[in-house]
């Protein structure tokens, strides 16, 4: 196109005055369209390598913790790797577990390093009665493994399964942050069944954040994580409770309440009102605590804000 219009705009005569020009205009015609095409697959590429960083770098921070790391902690601190001690490990576990038992909650952490400094689950809700199991991701806590929403989900419903299996029902999803689109991705699984769903600092989709983010990009078109938590409980029919930190500065609020008007009852929500994302109350003698799980051992009779 740019090349007619250039030859457009010059004085002399446009008709081909011999085969040997018509050969050089059809050549130069071809170069042109085939660098147009160059350019568009490059663009193409960068755009998706762009994606990608964005991707990589607004979600997954893993950090550069070893197995013998996560081996040394866990024997400083009186936890164990589960089910095993080597780099297959799923998850961590309390070395005693609840003293009365009352159901097993999996927990998926936010994206900021390995599931093992999220202890203040386990002091919390094995007081309680329930045998908590700390969810690694792959690619965390010296695990091999792929960093994206289809690896996290597969294996944590192998996770979940397991530890429904072996610890037994009934079972609650946990998720923080970047780990309520791991929960959410599970909740409506038929093997799982799953009692109810907590989400601490969820949002509803990943491009919903994304584009909240970073507002000057067209991030949709490059992510290929998706984390659509309001697609994923539309077919979950049981109790969710939703935790709002009112400061949160990394997700909106906004797109915390968008998820929760998008969800059918019950559903109830609490509110941290001075709490930001990483600074909410865990300290286990809150009552908040017993009014989320009891909220959900009750199937959600009081539903709402």
């Amino acid at each position: 196109m740019t090349g007619r219009r250039e030859r457009s705009s010059r004085s002399e005569p446009l008709e081909v005055k011999s085969a040997q020009g018509l050969k050089r205009n059809t050549v130069t015609s071809t170069q042109i369209l085939m660098k147009t095409a160059r350019g568009c697959i490059l663009g193409s590429i960068i755009a998706v390598l762009l994606g990608c960083d964005i991707q990589k770098n607004m979600l997954y921070y893993p950090g550069s913790y070893t197995i013998a790391d996560i081996r040394r902690y866990a024997a400083e601190n009186d936890l164990l790797l589960w089910p095993g001690p080597d780099g297959g490990y799923q998850g961590i576990v309390s070395r005693k577990g609840p003293a009365n038992f009352k159901g097993t909650i999996v927990i998926f952490h936010g994206n900021g390093g390995p599931a093992i400094f999220r202890t203040y689950y386990l002091a919390a809700l094995e007081a309680r009665g329930y045998r908590v199991v700390l969810a690694e991701y792959p690619g965390y806590g010296g695990r091999s493994g792929e960093l994206s929403e289809q690896s996290f989900v597969a294996d944590a419903r192998r996770a979940a399964l397991r530890a429904k299996g072996e610890f037994g029902g009934p079972l609650y999803l946990w998720g923080e942050s970047l780990g309520c689109g791991v929960a959410s991705a599970l909740a409506a699984d038929k093997e799982l069944r799953p009692r109810g769903v907590v989400l601490l600092t969820p949002w509803d989709s990943l491009p919903g954040i994304a584009k909240a983010q970073f507002p000057w990009l067209p991030v949709k078109l490059f992510l290929s994580d998706r984390y659509d938590n309001v697609a994923n409980l539309d077919a979950y029919g049981g109790p969710v409770a939703v935790i709002l930190s009112r400061r949160d500065e990394i997700i909106p609020n906004k797109l915390t309440m968008r998820l929760y008007h998008a969800l059918s009852p019950p559903k109830r929500m609490w509110t941290f009102e001075n709490a930001g994302h990483n600074d909410w109350p865990s300290h286990p003698e809150l009552d908040w605590w017993d009014e989320v799980m009891d909220f959900l051992n009750t199937g959600g009779e009081r539903s709402g804000p």
